[in-house]
């Protein structure tokens, strides 16, 4: 298929986990793609072997400065930006709340909450120009509930969350559609990473993590980047041309709370415990 057939996409954090899925997906359904990194190795690797309609692009995306040279260099190269998809993401400072210092708190929020602002700033000028357009940005199911990630990487999320939502209602007027998605638990390096192996090392805990994974929802496996990519790919095309503001939960039921086996468990014990039959 190609569902993106003449399209341009621009994606952050495009070297690796949901990101590299979510590239190689979208050059399979035939759209020209920036992706924006700041492993250079690794991105360039990607890039140079998905072909001419493929380029990298160094940037951080807590830096106004590279946010906007990655949309300029996208335009630049192919003539227009149809998507703009926020992905770069890490896990964050962690630990109790009294625990936190404030460089760490910073620095989480630099990526994953003004990181998306700027991707939104610097894209819709671009796409209020076209009448057409679409952001997308990865938030989490830990913004829609507790106990899912450390203290600030769920508020920022929450955020990108509520962010999606506002932004939607100004650029819908221009044509320009502005949604998130929310994955559960995915099977990347972003976990490695936050346990703090070097990026190079963090794919190593992927085997580990899909077994513990494919335990915590009602499908009994784990989620896969590709789940994320192809969420991705419905927002980005133009199936989706009437949905906007929408957070799009893809956690395997993650997210609706204690798995029904477990309460059944439950039940049954609290019944022998009160010493009823039972059913």
């Amino acid at each position: 298929m190609a569902r993106l057939k003449g399209k341009v996409a621009l994606i952050t954090g495009g070297a690796s986990g949901i990101g590299e899925a979510t590239v190689r997906l979208f050059v399979e359904e035939g759209a020209a793609v920036v992706l924006a990194d700041i492993q250079d190795d690794r991105g360039r690797r990607l890039a140079g072997g998905l072909g001419a309609r493929v380029a990298y692009v160094h940037a951080d995306v807590s830096r106004e400065a590279d946010v906007k040279a990655a949309v300029d260099e996208t335009v630049r190269r192919f003539g227009q930006l149809d998507c703009l998809f926020n992905n770069a993401g890490y896990a964050g400072v962690g630990g109790r709340i009294e625990e936190i210092p404030i460089e760490g708190f910073d620095e989480t929020l630099g990526v994953l909450l003004r990181g998306v602002f700027l991707g939104m700033k610097h894209a819709a000028p671009v796409m209020k120009r076209q009448g057409a357009g679409s952001i997308i940005s990865t938030a989490s199911v830990a913004g829609l509930g507790t106990g899912m990630g450390p203290h600030v990487y769920s508020a920022a999320k929450a955020a990108v969350i509520h962010l999606t939502r506002t932004v939607a209602t100004e650029l819908g007027e221009s044509g320009v559609r502005v949604n998130c998605i929310c994955p559960g638990g995915i099977a990347t390096p972003i976990f490695g990473k936050s346990l703090g192996l070097p990026p190079e090392r963090a794919d190593e805990t992927i085997p580990f993590l899909k077994s513990v994974l494919e335990t915590l929802q009602p499908i009994k496996r784990p989620g896969l980047p590709e789940d994320i990519a192809r969420a991705a790919l419905w927002l980005a095309s133009d199936e989706a041309s009437f949905v906007n503001g929408h957070a799009l939960v893809v956690d395997g039921g993650l997210i609706g709370g204690r798995l029904w086996s477990e309460a059944q468990q439950r039940r049954t014990m609290l019944r022998a415990a009160l010493r009823l039959p039972p059913v």
